[in-house]
């Protein structure tokens, strides 16, 4: 019996968007599949996803591929749940816990929050790594419980996406991370997009950050970014919007696993370092406005313990206890103030790769994190400081850690005479 013939060649898909031409649609979604099943080979993707990078993509050819990735697995509803969805996705950075904090305060409102969520790699910390801190808690939920718990009175969950979702991005991912292709934006973006419109939630909230701490460290290619999953979402169907905001300076005080889950406690407890909690309340007035709430008070749901109430019930709903002391590091190291002044900067790459020497983060997938691990701020960038006051904390579970930590530090906080100007957290809003 003769195998099938294949109605396209990857070589002449490949020559097309070498050469600039825009991939038709038959083809596009061809490529996709063929190479999903195995037939298309990993340097022949490679080389599409390089030629990609260099020629970019028109909005058409990204809608094709990004619902050419969904196709590849299964697509979720959640129409059976009676009441509104809406879910938040963060490009990443350093200190980066809102979600934490954020999917129970929108909860509070009767708006189910379904958000899927992934692991931390390199300097960017992983939201299922931060509540794997919590005793007890579970990250893998199947799609019954997850359905569960939304429809119940608890509303939010934060778990592991399933398998089943987009399989076709999970391979080109990991092709595009040892290929040099990770910062092409129609990739990144059919990355993003395909699992969450496959997720199936009614609306869509975008922290795109910018920074040096961020995946995109320049502005204007995030801006980029954000308009083209914006875009992505509106034409599926899905209510977008995207919020650029500021990763230069880590966000709040806390950069790590258990630390982040402090933090966040403090934020539902009505406290919390006021970046944390001004972009919290950005997130959550943006989403609950897309879920038909524009006047929704989230403020007070903060102050007033609604919000650490829904926060207790998601917890225990995944088998956590929000009473649990969280782990605690063996050893710690303070770096205090060489000289009177202000704090005038304080880079957020760098603390993050900081926080990932001493444990808090992992090189390989399959490595395990350190929850314990991290890094605990005592000032921010406008605070006055005086000589041998303590700047900022290292935890680790072994000392040795430490000198490459400090080694990742070097040059990356700055103490002057001129108080610096603080820019917003966030920068622009953008819609369809």
């Amino acid at each position: 019996m003769s195998a099938a013939i294949e109605p396209f060649d990857a070589v002449d898909v490949i020559r097309t968007k070498r050469d600039g031409g825009a991939v038709g649609e038959a083809a596009l979604r061809w490529m996709i599949d063929a190479y999903t099943r195995g037939y298309v080979s990993d340097a022949q993707m490679a080389s599409f996803a390089m030629a990609i990078l260099q020629r970019g993509m028109e909005r058409d050819e990204i809608r094709v591929m990004t619902d050419a990735m969904i196709a590849t697995g299964e697509r979720m509803s959640f129409a059976a749940l009676g009441k509104r969805t809406v879910d938040k996705h963060s490009t990443g950075g350093v200190g980066d816990k809102i979600t934490l904090p954020l999917a129970p305060l929108v909860a509070v409102f009767g708006v189910a929050v379904p958000q899927l969520s992934g692991r931390g790699l390199g300097h960017t910390g992983g939201t299922l790594d931060k509540l794997e801190s919590i005793p007890g808690w579970r990250a893998a939920l199947s799609n019954d419980e997850m359905f569960a718990q939304m429809q119940s009175d608890v509303g939010a969950v934060i778990c592991a996406a399933g398998s089943g979702l987009a399989p076709a991005d999970k391979k080109l991912y990991a092709l595009r991370d040892v290929t040099g292709t990770v910062e092409a934006i129609p990739l990144i973006a059919s990355s993003i997009m395909s699992k969450k419109i496959a997720e199936g939630t009614d609306a869509l909230v975008l922290d795109v950050k910018f920074g040096n701490g961020a995946f995109m460290q320049d502005i204007d290619r995030a801006r980029e970014l954000a308009r083209t999953m914006v875009a992505l979402g509106t034409d599926s169907g899905v209510a977008t919007t995207a919020l650029l905001t500021d990763m230069n300076t880590p966000l709040g005080l806390a950069i790590g696993n258990a630390n982040e889950v402090r933090e966040s406690v403090e934020i539902l407890a009505g406290g919390g370092p006021a970046d944390v909690r001004e972009l919290t309340l950005a997130l959550a007035r943006e989403m609950l406005a897309l879920a038909g709430q524009p006047d929704a008070d989230v403020e007070a749901a903060l102050d007033d313990g609604r919000a650490m109430d829904s926060w207790r019930a998601m917890i225990r709903a995944q088998d956590g206890d929000p009473d649990a002391a969280l782990p605690t590091a063996r050893e710690t190291h303070i770096v205090r103030a060489a000289v009177d002044g202000v704090v005038t900067r304080m880079d957020a790459l760098p603390f993050g790769i900081a926080a990932w020497r001493l444990g808090a983060g992992r090189a390989r997938a399959e490595d395990p994190v350190i929850h314990a691990a991290g890094i605990d701020l005592a000032v921010k960038p406008g605070d006055r400081v005086s000589a041998g006051q303590a700047l900022f904390t290292l935890s680790a579970e072994d000392d040795v850690r430490f000198a490459r930590a400090l080694q990742a530090l070097d040059g990356a906080y700055e103490i002057g005479q001129a108080a610096p100007e603080i820019a917003p957290i966030v920068r622009e809003r953008i819609t369809a």
